[in-house]
């Protein structure tokens, strides 16, 4: 938590989620119930149109996190690969989940998976839309940050997904991998810029109540620049 008056702002590039309830954990699932609960202000963003830059799209945030639009928004893969282009030029702490993961991994030359099951047989059930109470198990890498907030060894996480990454974009390292090798999140090595991607859907009413760890590990990375910053304009772009 911060112990200034007004919580940081997050951006959240994507669809909100549209189950409500409070799902295991205390707060209200999608992304405004988890990331108030986690101490910051989110910001919906519009789908980008090209009339606006990054920065001015995302003046007043310290964050963002790129989930994707539903599908009733199409063809906004290539706006999520400009946006990660932008947030690792300018070090601006970015989230990616699920399709924003997917178009993370694009947008720096890895390659994706469009069909995991008829394109990778032999892995686990991965759906989207899942059935009732899907969930598979996770092994956490040792020594990275993924580890810092879920703890080492094997974790159960919800799977709303049918696409996966096939081969990881340079710059990066898998930090968790489902039992079957599918990889399930990732983390930016190298330049200090905080990039955490997941394949699993942290804010849905499956999520486990740990999954907000992931979100408050985006507003811990973005505190060196709330404390040096002036107070954040008002956004335009808020919906």
């Amino acid at each position: 938590m911060f112990s200034s008056k007004d919580p940081v702002r997050i951006a959240v590039y994507g669809s909100e989620i549209k189950q409500k309830g409070r799902g295991v954990g205390l707060w209200n699932t999608g992304y405004h119930g988890t990331l108030t609960a986690a101490g910051a202000e989110p910001v919906f963003l519009k789908p980008a149109t090209g009339s606006e830059s990054w920065g001015e799209i995302l003046r007043g945030t310290a964050g963002v996190v790129a989930c994707g639009f539903d599908t009733s928004t199409p063809g906004k893969a290539g706006d999520m690969e400009s946006l990660a282009l932008w947030c690792r030029s300018h070090r601006f702490p970015m989230l990616a989940i699920d399709q924003g993961l997917l178009a993370m991994n694009a947008a720096f030359g890895g390659l994706n998976y469009t069909d995991l099951p008829r394109e990778f047989p032999e892995a686990l059930q991965h759906r989207h839309p899942p059935e009732p109470g899907l969930r598979h198990a996770i092994n956490v890498t040792p020594g990275t940050l993924m580890c810092k907030i879920y703890g080492e060894g094997e974790v159960v996480v919800n799977s709303e997904h049918r696409q996966a990454i096939q081969k990881l974009a340079k710059g990066f390292v898998a930090t968790c991998t489902a039992l079957d090798g599918v990889i399930e999140a990732v983390e930016h090595i190298g330049s200090p810029w905080f990039c955490l991607g997941v394949q699993w859907q942290p804010a849905s009413p499956s999520a486990s109540g740990l999954d907000i760890q992931v979100f408050r590990a985006l507003i811990d990375a973005t505190r060196p620049a709330v404390e040096t910053q002036p107070a954040p304009r008002k956004l335009a772009m808020a919906g």
